[in-house]
């Protein structure tokens, strides 16, 4: 007889083919003695395998009378396998199929909690991250059977406590980008900062290290809100950009690096420059000249100096301080349309023409 170690290695086989949408099927190949390869149908433990994955496909589908009377068959044919951990299992996934998903994920965690060596611990595992993921994406969650509100802060703990749980393993990884994406989709970007700046500390090389090190940068980049606001996010953006392009010179072409690095530029010049048209605007002429020299001296290929340099060459002309309405239309003069994201930032979501 196998051991359970061997059993539950094939059920989240099956587990793999039921989330991917299919079923396991006669010609599925394990590996066996480490050498040979063997049909999954061709042990008993492999049929069982193939019946678990019927039941889940059922259950998936909404068939609950399908379901049982599958389970029915599993329990007549396996009983040594049955026990609170498979209650526990087929009771989640019930329901699941029925979308009561917040009492699923309870029945799910009982038996994560209670059966850590449980051959349906994976299997439990993918499904509370399936409901995380639609929770994160904007699933909602019924309340009184008449109102369906935000269930995003019920998918961020589930996927946490996956995160927590699993370790360094995939689905903890998988966990922690589907939070950071679902933050961003939010907008809540500096939340999704934290997520990627986690995955980053945990995952610091590869394909994954690369990416997370561009996504700290996009969302700090899109935290910026517009000149009104501190601009500490910007600077920081820029920093993980020029790393990014140091690190993965090829790849910081295909992003772009280079066009956001020198929109970074155009923004933190024009909210010196806004400062110094402020200072300007109540006839602080000195205080506005120290912050347009800034612009001029450190930003100087930027719109926001011409603009700085504008001013300076207005107050020779004899003209001491900005007329109502004139600002305007100076600011049109220099800034062509493509750079209005500079004077209202939309994040980088506008760049990519996703402005909702």
């Amino acid at each position: 007889m196998r051991s359970m170690g061997q059993v539950r290695l094939l059920v989240q086989v099956a587990a793999a083919a039921v989330l991917c949408g299919g079923l396991l099927h006669a010609d599925t190949l394990i590996l066996k003695n480490g050498t040979d390869w063997q049909n999954v149908s061709a042990s008993p433990e492999g049929q069982y395998v193939m019946a678990v994955a019927r039941f889940k496909q059922l259950v998936g589908m909404g068939d609950s009378a399908g379901a049982m009377a599958e389970l029915g068959r599993l329990k007549a044919e396996r009983p040594e396998l049955a026990g609170g951990d498979f209650d526990l299992f087929v009771a989640a996934e019930l329901l699941y199929a029925e979308g009561k998903w917040v009492e699923a994920v309870r029945k799910y965690e009982e038996l994560l909690t209670g059966y850590p060596s449980s051959w349906l611990y994976e299997t439990a595992m993918e499904r509370e991250f399936s409901v995380g993921q639609s929770f994160v994406n904007g699933e909602k969650r019924p309340v009184l059977k008449v109102l369906k509100l935000s269930a995003f802060d019920e998918g961020e703990t589930i996927l946490r406590r996956i995160a927590d749980r699993a370790g360094e393993a995939p689905i903890a990884q998988r966990s922690l980008v589907t939070l950071a994406r679902g933050y961003s989709k939010k907008g809540d970007h500096l939340d999704a900062y934290e997520v990627w700046s986690e995955i980053s500390s945990r995952w610091p090389t590869g394909e994954m290290g690369r990416t997370a090190l561009l996504e700290m940068a996009q969302s700090l980049h899109s935290a910026y809100r517009s000149p009104d606001y501190d601009p500490t996010s910007l600077a920081s953006a820029r920093t993980y950009y020029r790393n990014y392009r140091l690190r993965y010179p090829e790849m910081a072409v295909d992003n772009d690096i280079e066009e956001k690095l020198k929109l970074i530029d155009e923004q933190l010049a024009y909210k010196q420059y806004a400062i110094g048209e402020y200072y300007d605007r109540t006839g602080s002429v000195d205080a506005a000249k120290l912050y347009y020299d800034e612009v001029i001296r450190n930003w100087p290929d930027t719109a926001a100096a011409e603009m700085a340099q504008a001013r300076i060459l207005a107050w020779g002309s004899g003209l001491t301080e900005i007329v109502p309405g004139e600002s305007k239309k100076l600011g049109r003069r220099l800034f062509k349309a493509g750079n209005v994201v500079v004077d209202s930032w939309f994040g980088l979501g506008f760049l990519s023409g996703n402005r909702k």
